[in-house]
């Protein structure tokens, strides 16, 4: 059985990064894939946090780039629950350029999916989320709305190949 309820503020979860020349492309911005990494490690610790153990991506919902980061930027990429079922956890992570000061400039967003795991790789239950705030409640609800729209794409790419499942 699932432990009680844990809210958003149990698991979120903060990363910094400098962007070295080693994360940047030819153009001297930050290599997608590498911010895909990033997303995805903060993503399972606030999954991990959250459940109370192992846990695996399941997708990646939405992810919108919509400021460059620039080699030599100092990033900050915020992790927090929006939305739990039974084993999945929806997860939001805001990455923000930060300048002198601690400005923060919104720069990406992505929305992952984990589904918390037993030893033998079943999923399993996860607490539920208590929402304490009206931004909780109406992220907990687009949530609903982006695993229905999630599950209709997947039975949808299922009847077009059913080895899409």
């Amino acid at each position: 059985m699932a432990e009680r309820a844990k809210s958003v503020a149990y698991s979120r979860s903060e990363q910094v990064q400098f962007i070295m020349p080693q994360h940047g492309n030819r153009s001297g911005r930050l290599f997608g894939g590498q911010l895909m990494a990033w997303i995805d490690i903060l993503a399972a610790v606030v999954a991990f946090r959250h459940s109370d153990g192992d846990c695996t991506t399941a997708s990646v919902d939405y992810l919108s780039f919509e400021k460059p980061i620039s080699v030599k930027d100092l990033i900050v990429l915020d992790g927090r629950l929006t939305c739990v079922g039974s084993s999945s956890m929806e997860i939001r992570v805001d990455t923000f350029i930060e300048r002198a000061g601690l400005v923060r400039e919104h720069a990406n967003r992505a929305y992952v999916t984990y589904v918390a795991i037993d030893g033998e790789g079943r999923p399993r239950r996860v607490p539920r989320l208590e929402l304490q705030t009206d931004d909780d409640r109406a992220e907990y609800e687009a949530g609903l709305e982006r695993a229905r729209l999630r599950k209709e794409r997947r039975l949808k790419a299922a009847r077009t190949d059913p080895s899409a499942l």
